[in-house]
């Protein structure tokens, strides 16, 4: 299993995959993302399909053949037929077919958002219909262990925007991509917890803080005056240099073993001073190493630090 993007042991990379109909089954918890998913899948081309019987997933796949089109198909607990055994015996299934390239990707989400989600929509939860959604959750939440447990990605959407969601799917099933590793940086507020996405994190809150300078606080990291006194922090140049000597050599372990995205996330107290030049910088020396790089500041704008 792979966790906010890494590929797992035994998944094919890339370069296995190559000259393969790509595949993917969607499912995951009520309320995660799903539709959402499955429509940045259809932007990225592949054909999608929601809420498929678990009996016709096999002849869905045979009909796009022999033109391979890309193909991602919801299935969760609203599915006719549903149960965490039966869809995994249809993914091995697939996987035993030569040409196809099969990923199966579960959405995660916390209890709090998801019950939230369903209040603010006022949407019945389909495993409560007259029960709490609370039940509802719980009841999916045991139903599903098999099939996450046994997902080769797992994205937690609770703290992601459509937006974020939509990166998310972006890197990890981009049709149309250059060859290597593709990164992504953000910065974020350890005060609004650490980016579930996140596979490498760095925390910068040990550096010189511009939030206690009254003429710095209300400026963030994209300003000059805000990078240049982070920069003099005495360890500021040793810290930097340590990092991308720590990266230098590791990201292209990870391109090796078949990691085509990554997320970079560097962490200070309010994520609008340190952490943002921080990011700004290494997103910089990132591209400077020939590597395809995303940035976004989180937490720009929710405080100091």
């Amino acid at each position: 299993m792979t966790t906010a993007g890494d590929d797992a042991d035994g998944v094919a990379g890339p370069a296995d995959d190559e000259g393969k109909r790509p595949i993917v089954l969607v499912t995951g918890m009520s309320g995660a993302g799903l539709s959402t998913t499955l429509k940045s899948l259809e932007d990225l081309g592949y054909e999608a399909v929601d809420n498929l019987p678990l009996g016709l997933v096999a002849t869905l796949v045979a009909q796009g053949e022999p033109v391979c089109k890309p193909l991602a198909i919801g299935i969760d607990a609203r599915t006719q037929d549903f149960t965490a055994q039966a869809l995994l015996a249809r993914l091995e299934e697939l996987r035993l077919r030569p040409g196809l390239s099969v990923r199966l990707l579960f959405l995660e989400c916390g209890d709090e958002v998801l019950q939230r989600r369903y209040t603010e929509t006022r949407r019945r939860h389909p495993l409560a219909i007259d029960r709490p959604v609370s039940v509802g959750i719980a009841c999916e939440r045991a139903i599903m262990v098999d099939v996450r447990d046994n997902a080769d990605i797992v994205v937690d959407t609770t703290q992601l925007s459509i937006h974020d969601l939509r990166r998310v799917m972006g890197g990890y099933f981009q049709l149309t991509r250059g060859p290597g590793l593709h990164l992504f940086v953000t910065s974020f507020s350890f005060r609004q917890g650490v980016p579930r996405d996140a596979d490498l994190v760095f925390d910068v809150r040990f550096l010189i803080n511009p939030h206690w300078d009254p003429a710095l606080r209300p400026l963030s990291g994209l300003d000059a005056a805000v990078a240049e006194r982070v920069a003099s922090d005495p360890d500021f140049d040793s810290f930097f240099d340590h990092l991308t000597t720590l990266l230098r050599p590791l990201l292209p372990r990870y391109s090796h073993e078949g990691k085509s995205y990554l997320t970079i996330a560097v962490g200070c107290t309010g994520g609008r001073h340190r952490s943002v030049f921080v990011a700004e910088k290494l997103a910089a020396w990132l591209r400077d190493q020939d590597y395809q790089v995303g940035l976004t500041h989180r937490d720009l704008g929710q405080g100091g630090g």
